[in-house]
């Protein structure tokens, strides 16, 4: 309240009305005063001069009532001060699309056709191109990575779900990173109940091809920079390059399977990052910084 109307007696306060950045504010106290219309107005006061509000939790506060007013877990508190202060915003502007994860195809009610992808690789993107300061919009498979904070995540099941979601925010968008491991086939027919193995000596399950979302965004581009991935267990250049110019992508980020740390389910991975000009192979480094030199490629390429 006090540095809402400018009033600056203490240390804290003064300090305040010296420091000429934004400030983040996280208010906590019991419900009824928080909930207070002087209060409420004293916190659209300090967002008007471009402070950050970050809302209280729920549960039992201090006072032993229960609702809204706790402080934050530490974990959200934290990241409030990594989002502002962990990194240059040289994304800032810049709207991003991250695909991530596996899809389920469905076979009947119970069963479905996947692959190991958790999805860390994308979401490891999707952080760092928010702490760079980037609109980022994540569409996430079936993963078992924890979402970063500050994006909006759409959650899908299906190729055709990711495709349906991809599509509807490719016109507004400046940047595709395509870290998904999306099925290549699904069951051209699904059961609608649950099929029994008694009912089949052997069983074989007809596939369709899904759509190819990849080539769908390289036909369909305008302005957009397109990276997609490649994971190969042979000739991974050669089949990545080919894979570029034939969906028309302006970069391609390759692993091998078969190297150690790399690929699906770890914290590492080991890439090469695919231009039609030149190629970088990346040393096994954590994914958080895999993503940063592949954003650090894109900004240069995007930058020529």
């Amino acid at each position: 309240g006090k540095i809402a109307c400018g009033i600056a007696d203490d240390m804290l306060t003064t300090t305040a009305m010296a420091f000429n950045r934004s400030i983040i504010f996280a208010p906590a106290m019991n419900t009824n005063m928080f909930d207070n219309v002087i209060v409420q107005d004293n916190i659209e006061r300090l967002k008007k001069y471009g402070h950050e509000i970050i809302e209280p939790a729920s549960g039992r506060l201090a006072c032993g009532d229960v609702g809204r007013g706790k402080m934050p877990d530490e974990e959200t508190l934290m990241w409030y001060i990594f989002k502002n202060i962990a990194r240059d915003k040289d994304l800032s502007g810049k709207r991003i699309i991250v695909t991530a994860g596996g899809t389920k195809e469905a076979i009947d009610p119970v069963r479905f056709i996947t692959n190991h992808s958790t999805g860390k690789m994308g979401f490891s993107i999707a952080k760092m191109a928010m702490l760079r300061g980037a609109d980022v919009t994540l569409i996430a498979g079936n993963t078992t990575a924890r979402p970063p904070m500050f994006i909006k995540t759409v959650n899908v099941v299906s190729a055709g779900d990711m495709f349906e979601a991809v599509k509807d925010n490719y016109d507004n968008c400046d940047i595709v990173i395509k870290a998904a491991a999306v099925a290549d086939y699904r069951p051209s027919s699904v059961a609608d109940e649950k099929l029994k193995k008694g009912d089949f000596s052997d069983m074989s399950i007809n596939l369709e091809r899904t759509t190819d979302i990849l080539k769908y965004l390289g036909d369909n581009k305008k302005n957009q920079f397109l990276c997609g991935f490649s994971m190969e267990t042979s000739n991974l250049v050669d089949n990545s390059k080919d894979k570029l110019l034939k969906k028309n992508l302006d970069m391609i980020v390759a692993n091998n399977l078969k190297d150690l740390g790399a690929g699906f389910g770890t914290d590492t991975n080991k890439v090469t990052i695919i231009t039609k000009e030149n190629n970088k192979e990346l040393d096994i480094m954590s994914k958080d910084l895999v993503a940063d030199e592949i954003l650090n490629e894109i900004l240069a390429q995007i930058s020529k």
